[in-house]
Formats: structure tokens, C-alpha cells, sequence
């Protein structure tokens, strides 16, 4: 069993810890699993793509960029709220060394951030996350994510 699948499992614990926790969320929970374990699988192909990083690593953080949201419920401002949180619970799978949590909780922190340039573990996680949630059909709520969007499909001949 690799690291993504023990992950996987762990997440899905704590999202399931969450139910009746937020009175409102932007996004169900049922929502969050799905996209949890589809954006890890996208983050994995993209990896494996372009290089400069580890498949493994960009699956497994792709898969909890959204920690912020599925504390708290809310959109706006998850990606910031996850940075802390998300740290403590990788630490507690004991899964990741303290490098590649750091990693992970910058690109959690800076998912959001559609129009920066980051590190390739960030940018796998903000195209990810864009792809998965297209895919489902969710409307582009900010024009940087469509931009994102199709400037992938552009360099993949889409």
C-alpha cells in the first residue's frame, strides 16, 4: 500500500469526523471526497508529465489542498486556513518526512494563487485542481482558474 492510498484513507476519516461540525459548507462533504481522490490522480498524471516532482508527493498533496475548506467549511479563505492544520495532520499519518510536509503545506497555502508561478509541486496542485473541478462541471468562478484551464489544454493540444 503506498503513501497516497494510506493518506486517502486517513483524510477520509477526518472528513467524516466533520459531519454536523460547519452548519453551512460552500462545498458538501461529499463533494470533498471526490475531489480529494480525483485531484490526487490528476496531480499524479500531471507529475509523471512535466518532471520536477516526485508523482507520489504531487497525488498526496493535491489530495488535501481543500484541508482549509473541509475544516472550515468555507471557500474563501481555505487554502491559508489549511496551511497550519494540514502540517499537523501529516505529521500525525507519519507518512512524510518534515521536508515534504513543509512542501505539501506550501502548496495547500498557495493553491489558490492561480496566477503565481510556484514551485512544480504548487503548480501540478492549482492545475489539479482546476482539471477536477472542470471535469465535474463547475463553473470558473474567477477568470484566473479559466485562464489556467485553458492554457493547459493549449500546451497539451487539447
Amino acid at each position: 500500500m503506498n503513501r497516497l492510498l494510506k493518506l486517502q484513507i486517513q483524510l477520509n476519516k477526518v472528513i467524516g469526523e466533520q459531519e454536523g461540525k460547519v452548519a453551512e459548507r460552500d462545498e458538501s462533504l461529499d463533494w470533498e471526497r471526490l475531489h480529494m481522490a480525483s485531484s490526487a490522480r490528476c496531480a499524479w498524471i500531471l507529475a509523471m508529465q512535466r518532471g520536477g516532482c516526485d508523482p507520489e508527493l504531487a497525488a498526496c498533496a493535491a489530495a488535501v489542498h481543500d484541508f482549509g475548506r473541509i475544516l472550515t467549511g468555507k471557500q474563501k479563505g481555505h487554502a491559508e486556513a489549511g496551511f497550519i492544520p494540514v502540517q499537523h495532520f501529516l505529521r500525525d499519518t507519519g507518512l512524510f518526512t518534515e521536508q515534504e510536509i513543509a512542501e505539501i503545506a506550501e502548496a495547500v497555502k498557495k493553491h489558490s494563487l492561480k496566477t503565481e508561478i510556484g514551485t512544480p509541486l504548487e503548480e501540478v496542485v492549482k492545475d489539479a485542481d482546476v482539471i477536477d473541478c472542470y471535469q465535474y462541471g463547475y463553473p470558473f468562478d474567477r477568470p484566473e482558474k479559466e485562464e489556467r484551464y485553458k492554457k493547459w489544454r493549449r500546451e497539451n493540444g487539447i
